[in-house]
């Protein structure tokens, strides 16, 4: 049985969840350098007129040379309240939101000081409401060389670089007004589909 070998992601795209769906044990590397350009701190969702970046700022700003378990979350800018107030005005007609928002507020309130940490919990709730139960684990060094049973999924989802696969079309708030928007927040399919999210996740195409 093949473990998955990837990175934590800020609200991790479909892309991102299809791909930890297609594994029942996961290791997310902890060791890594951090690397601006991914989503590790960003999340886009599809709004009114268009997409919207969801950012997470960080302390030192994103060319920092460091670990990615070292990197620490500004709080001097008011983002929880802008994130929140952008998932309210583009899915306050979505089906489910009222369901998760408040889940939502209240880890983001917690306010982590790590990225890694509030990454690390993101991913947990997610996988939760999914009602997924892979095995998870983490690495204790960086994984230079992957191991026969490993595949290696890391820095493979990127704002720049989506998988090649088709992701079923899902009915999205604004997708009378905009058209369908793929490679969105796992909380896009969430908000709109509920529960029947895995089974959309399960059902498209695998990539591994």
């Amino acid at each position: 049985m093949s473990i998955l070998l990837i990175e934590y992601q800020y609200f991790g795209t479909v892309d991102y969840y299809k791909t930890l769906f297609q594994f029942s044990n996961i290791k997310f590397e902890e060791y890594e350098s951090y690397q601006k350009g991914s989503f590790r701190n960003r999340t886009l969702i599809p709004g009114a007129n268009g997409v919207m970046n969801l950012s997470v700022p960080l302390q030192k700003g994103r060319d920092q040379k460091a670990l990615f378990r070292e990197i620490k979350i500004d709080y001097r800018e008011k983002w929880i309240v802008q994130h929140m107030r952008a998932l309210d005005a583009s899915y306050n007609r979505a089906p489910f939101y009222e369901y998760y928002r408040d889940g939502i507020r209240e880890m983001l309130s917690q306010e982590e000081m790590y990225l890694m940490s509030l990454d690390r919990k993101l991913v947990a709730w997610v996988l939760k409401m999914l009602k997924a139960k892979p095995v998870i684990s983490a690495t204790d060094e960086f994984i230079h060389v992957v191991e026969q049973d490993t595949v290696d999924a890391r820095n493979t989802i990127l704002p720049s670089k989506n998988p090649d696969w088709d992701l079923p079309e899902y009915d999205q708030v604004f997708k009378d007004r905009i058209g369908f928007k793929p490679h969105m927040s796992i909380l896009d399919l969430l908000f709109c589909n509920g529960p029947a999210s895995a089974g959309l996740l399960k059902s498209s195409n695998s990539r591994f």
